[in-house]
């Protein structure tokens, strides 16, 4: 199984070079994940042609059309998969010991964004991914899920 993640992507619309990125590295992905900071409607529409789409609530997204449809915190099952998902807060340094506490122990992955900077670790017994940001570093994850539930992040420069 293949999890695309990206977060951060701070764009008011959808720029010209994110029709290839999306068919070469998120369109073929079991499932899409944006961690927050979509900050446009016309952005989260776009992404809303990915069948298994999720997106949450980041604290740049103010625009009452994305209040209104996006969860700052959800857990989703993505092939038996528990997945936490959250746009992070507070000091940057701080974020990924936040993020775990909030999902611990309850979680087989916690994917989150807001520091822009990419993460595959694991705190507090919790496998956590941050992509690092699309829009302004063009960054984005792919997190490989094997059968047994091993998992193998790799990720994508596409700028």
């Amino acid at each position: 199984m293949l999890i695309a993640v990206i977060s951060d992507t701070h764009m008011g619309a959808p720029p010209a070079w994110l029709d290839e990125v999306y068919a070469r590295w998120l369109e073929p992905a079991d499932a899409l994940l944006h961690c927050g900071d979509i900050t446009s409607p016309s952005v989260w529409s776009y992404f809303l042609q990915h069948p298994q789409f999720h997106c949450v609530r980041g604290n740049c997204d103010w625009d009452p059309a994305l209040v209104d449809q996006l969860q700052p915190m959800q857990t989703i099952d993505i092939g038996g998969l528990t997945v936490g998902m959250t746009h992070g807060w507070g000091p940057r340094p701080q974020v990924p010991e936040k993020v775990a506490e909030a999902f611990a122990p309850d979680c087989d992955l916690v994917c989150y964004g807001h520091t822009h900077a990419r993460d595959w670790s694991v705190r507090n017994g919790l496998r956590l991914c941050n992509p690092g940001s699309l829009g302004e570093s063009g960054s984005l994850a792919h997190i490989t899920v094997a059968d047994e539930g091993s998992m193998d992040c790799r990720f994508v420069s596409v700028r």
